[in-house]
């Protein structure tokens, strides 16, 4: 097979130390009048009021909403996106964690088309372009800066629930790694370990034939030649800068390591897709309402374990990235999660017994991810995974 990649971007990604200054002059090349999303803490941060000082002096006239909550419950984004409707902002800027960003993504649809986010749910159900985004993250995990994807929550589905179209990536994405160097151990910790989910997940994707259309028919086309670039780099910084930035979050290069990390992941999985993992956390994180980067990095060594048969090549180049053997990769990746706080299995994480046989059958419904999983994963083998990860004992993978 030849070479085969896409990628899809913000039309401007500007990354370095101090960047955050540029907003003003970013955002006034967009619009006028910008809607600004956050969260009750960042929008008392100095450093959030010096964006919004200069937005002002570049002639930006700002509404802030500052009442992003975690994981957004879809009626959070109902309710910012009718109390904007006065200002009429032609542009949205999201400054804050994954969540400040995936809410920013979903007002700029409800402002531009109207309906209710439940009308967007899934691929390419987003009819048309949205007014411009500007992504400024806070933290380095979810790579939502660069990609095609806002999650929410349902209260009616009980699950994580995710729009995905082109149109949603931002216009520009500025990473600023000095915002990142007030966030505490254990957020570091999770957010860093949800990247290196995303990058080992898209590394280790399945390849699709590359049919002519595959990029226009699919949101997430699977492993490609550019996403494995992207995806390659990102394991490298995230194993590099992880628990150097978790143990001392005042090591710049640690931290720059991690958030650029933290965004090649999301340009890798923005375009190759995530797989077991994020679909066994979404009914995991609803049971046991832990973090989802604490959720996905707990899964990922089982899930490589499940799927190494058919990832041999993958693991080999991961392995020789990073340094280590191939067959140490796992257990190395395992101990790395372990050290900067992750739970070691599923029953750590708070996950009842009695719930893994409705968590196989959840985890199996949630197609799309487990389609673009390398290894089939049926239901019974689904159930034999989810007792390996509740135990902690991968022979029952074996």
């Amino acid at each position: 097979m030849g070479y085969f990649g896409t990628i899809r971007a913000p039309r401007e990604l500007i990354f370095g130390v101090g960047q955050r200054q540029s907003l003003g002059r970013a955002a006034a090349r967009l619009g006028k009048k910008a809607l600004v999303v956050t969260d009750a803490r960042l929008a008392a941060d100095p450093d959030f009021r010096s964006m919004i000082a200069d937005l002002t002096a570049s002639g930006v006239s700002c509404q802030v909403d500052a009442s992003t909550l975690p994981d957004v419950p879809v009626s959070t984004a109902t309710v910012c996106a009718d109390a904007a409707r006065d200002f009429g902002p032609d542009l949205v800027i999201g400054v804050g964690g994954g969540s400040c960003l995936d809410i920013a993504k979903c007002v700029a649809v409800l402002l531009t088309h109207g309906g209710r986010p439940q009308d967007y749910y899934g691929e390419y159900n987003v009819p048309g372009p949205v007014m411009p985004i500007i992504a400024v993250p806070t933290t380095a995990g979810t790579g939502s800066e660069v990609t095609p994807v806002a999650v929410l929550s349902d209260s009616e589905r009980m699950l994580k629930v995710g729009v995905s179209s082109p149109y949603i990536i931002p216009t520009v994405a500025i990473c600023d790694p000095d915002l990142t160097v007030t966030c505490p151990p254990g957020l570091t910790a999770i957010a860093g370990a949800d990247a290196m989910t995303h990058a080992i997940e898209a590394y280790t994707a399945i390849r699709r034939e590359p049919l002519p259309g595959i990029a226009q028919d699919r949101v997430f086309v699977g492993k490609n030649d550019f996403s494995d670039h992207f995806g390659l780099r990102a394991i490298v910084l995230l194993w590099e800068g992880l628990e150097l930035a978790c143990k001392d979050g005042s090591n710049v290069a640690a931290r720059e390591k991690v958030m650029m990390g933290a965004t090649m992941a999301g340009l890798a999985f923005g375009v190759a897709g995530t797989a077991a993992a994020h679909a066994i956390q979404y009914p995991v994180g609803a049971l046991t309402h832990t973090a989802h980067g604490a959720g996905v990095a707990c899964l990922m060594p089982y899930v490589m374990r499940w799927n190494s048969p058919s990832i041999e090549p993958e693991i080999a180049e991961i392995a020789a990235a990073v340094g280590v053997s191939a067959d140490s990769l796992i257990p190395e990746i395992a101990a790395l999660f372990a050290r900067i706080g992750i739970p070691a299995n599923l029953r750590d994480l708070g996950l009842a017994e009695d719930r893994l046989d409705w968590t196989a059958e959840q985890s199996c419904g949630i197609a799309r991810l487990i389609q673009n999983n390398p290894r089939p994963l049926p239901l019974a083998d689904m159930r034999r995974l989810l007792d390996a990860a509740y135990t902690g004992d991968v022979s029952l993978i074996d």
